[in-house]
């Protein structure tokens, strides 16, 4: 059997690690600083090298402690799912999810009802956010990457992929009979959302012109017609949504006002997607967790 440091030192490194305070530790502990001082030193002779800079202030891990800390953070969380899981006899714990404002917003958010309902001692903390947060560091336990392809060097399976076509409000376009024409559609004012400049077949106006020059024999310069830019894709679809403008919006995010009418397609023409992906670190604690939720939102979608 492989023989671990006493329990009593590494609830005192996690905590400390935490906190980066021995004080504030101590006080989360019920213990003196100084006796969670003594624990750290011993745990430091246990890995033969020191888990923290203790000068100048203030407080940090090393290099090794960086290392030890998320598999020891990781490790009180599992056991404290694990014991919660016996008590309750069912699937519990908290998951860390992060994803894009959009999809947290116009798809996640309409649907925690019904992930209350089919799991309701699995707790989520939601990360709405377009920045890429760090999972090897914590950040979150799981992530949802929108992206044209699997993102490489860690597990990765996509949930679904959408399509963009041009959509506007009934109350902007009337009830039409027919798509509309490239002329017809740059009589309506035009919204566009920001998208990486590094993505040159994005769904903005410029790709959508080089697609529709294709299938119709003129077609304006949809390039300088916009006259709403939105850099969050979620503003841009509300605007859509109250009538100020057409948009190249995303199926998956605009599934509910499809279906309600509240938004319709003006065109035939589409322009591929990209998948979304449930991200997470290989070997992660929370693999039963994480596979809840994979197969939850499989089936949501």
């Amino acid at each position: 059997m492989r023989k671990l440091p006493p329990l009593t030192e590494l609830r005192a490194f996690e905590a400390a690690a935490r906190h980066l305070s021995f004080k504030l530790a101590a006080a989360e502990l019920g213990v003196t600083p100084t006796a969670i001082s003594h624990q750290l030193k011993l745990l430091e002779r246990h890995c033969g090298q020191s888990l923290f800079r203790r000068r100048p202030r203030p407080l940090a891990l090393t290099r090794a402690g960086q290392q030890l800390f998320p598999v020891v953070r990781d490790g009180f969380e599992t056991f404290a799912e694990a014991l919660s899981g016996i008590r309750s006899g069912g699937t519990s714990g908290r998951l860390r999810l992060t994803a894009t404002n959009a999809f947290t917003a116009r798809w996640l958010v309409p649907r925690l009802p019904d992930w209350r309902h089919a799991y309701p001692r699995l707790k989520l903390d939601i990360i709405g956010t377009d920045t890429v947060l760090d999972l090897d560091s914590g950040e979150a336990d799981i992530a949802v990457r929108y992206a044209r392809k699997a993102p490489p060097g860690r597990p990765a399976i996509e949930l679904f992929r959408d399509e963009f076509y041009v959509v506007a409000s009934p109350r902007l376009v009337g009830d039409l009979k027919r798509p509309l024409s490239p002329a017809e559609l740059a009589r309506f004012p035009l919204i566009e959302a920001e998208w990486p400049p590094t993505d040159l077949d994005a769904p903005r106006w410029q790709h959508w012109q080089r697609v529709a020059s294709r299938r119709h024999r003129s077609a304006p310069d949809f390039t300088a017609l916009p006259s709403l830019s939105f850099r969050e894709e979620l503003h841009a679809i509300e605007a859509t949504i109250a009538g100020q403008g057409a948009a190249i919006c995303s199926t998956v995010l605009i599934g509910p006002e499809l279906a309600n009418g509240k938004l319709v397609r003006v065109s035939r023409i589409k322009l591929p997607g990209y998948g979304f992906y449930i991200v997470h670190r290989a070997g992660h604690p929370k693999t039963d967790l994480i596979r809840a939720f994979i197969n939850w939102a499989r089936a949501a979608g």
